[in-house]
């Protein structure tokens, strides 16, 4: 009950419990949070927990990160960077960017496109987690600003604080980065696309309590059977009733 009610003192505590049946005093409460290292309300309701603030904000809170992906080309290895978005609220995820080259006025464009007024990604995101990387300019900073999202930067060497980003990076990488090579940037887009439609819609989510992100349509009658989809030559697989 004190972590999960920062402000809620040694009585508050004591009179939830009564309403659950344990009648305790205000004493034990006080040895019991004192035991466990939870400090008092006053001093306990001044810091908030960095999970407990994504937990209350997931709502408004959106993640970026970039990854690089190494793609054979006509020149040789060549390394690609992929910039992606990801809602906390719902896990949904967007492709913003892959290019060889990610430079400042590119950025600054792509932070045009996912705050646009009609089909921005960034639609009623108010803070957006973003790494300490040279990539996330001044000018990207300020262009969000003025559209009312507000760039949290995470202390240098921490990335457990991007945790929703991290997890997307290593979902992609594990089901499809890692397991293909590309020839060609078109390779490459081609295979993020069919992913990005996988994890969309086709399998489902731990961090949704087992649920889907975009769940498709319901079909009508079924014939009972189930059968199999694949994508990207087999390497994602998904399952679905047949319709009679």
């Amino acid at each position: 009950m004190a972590q999960e009610n920062p402000s809620r003192g040694y009585t508050a505590i004591m009179g939830a419990l009564s309403n659950v049946g344990h009648l305790v005093a205000r004493e034990t409460v006080r040895n019991i949070l004192k035991e466990h290292g939870i400090e008092p309300a006053p001093e306990r309701s001044k810091r908030m927990p960095w999970s407990t603030f994504l937990k209350s904000h997931s709502d408004c809170i959106a993640a970026t990160d970039l990854f690089t992906v190494e793609v054979w080309s006509c020149v040789g290895l060549t390394r690609y960077y992929v910039l992606f978005f990801i809602r906390l609220l719902n896990w949904s995820a967007h492709i913003a960017g892959i290019t060889v080259q990610p430079h400042g006025s590119r950025i600054t464009q792509i932070a045009r496109n996912i705050t646009d007024p009609i089909d921005g990604f960034l639609l009623g995101t108010r803070y957006l987690i973003v790494h300490r990387n040279a990539i996330f300019t001044k000018e990207f900073h300020g262009f969000l600003r003025r559209e009312g999202v507000k760039a949290v930067r995470l202390p240098p060497h921490l990335p457990n604080l991007n945790a929703f980003a991290e997890r997307f990076f290593r979902t992609i990488k594990e089901s499809c980065l890692h397991r293909m090579i590309f020839f060609g940037e078109d390779s490459l887009r081609k295979a993020i696309n069919e992913f990005m439609a996988h994890y969309h819609h086709e399998p489902n989510h731990q961090g949704l309590d087992n649920q889907l992100i975009d769940p498709r349509e319901e079909i009508g009658a079924v014939d009972g059977s189930i059968a199999c989809r694949e994508r990207l030559g087999g390497l994602l697989h998904y399952y679905y009733c047949q319709a009679v």
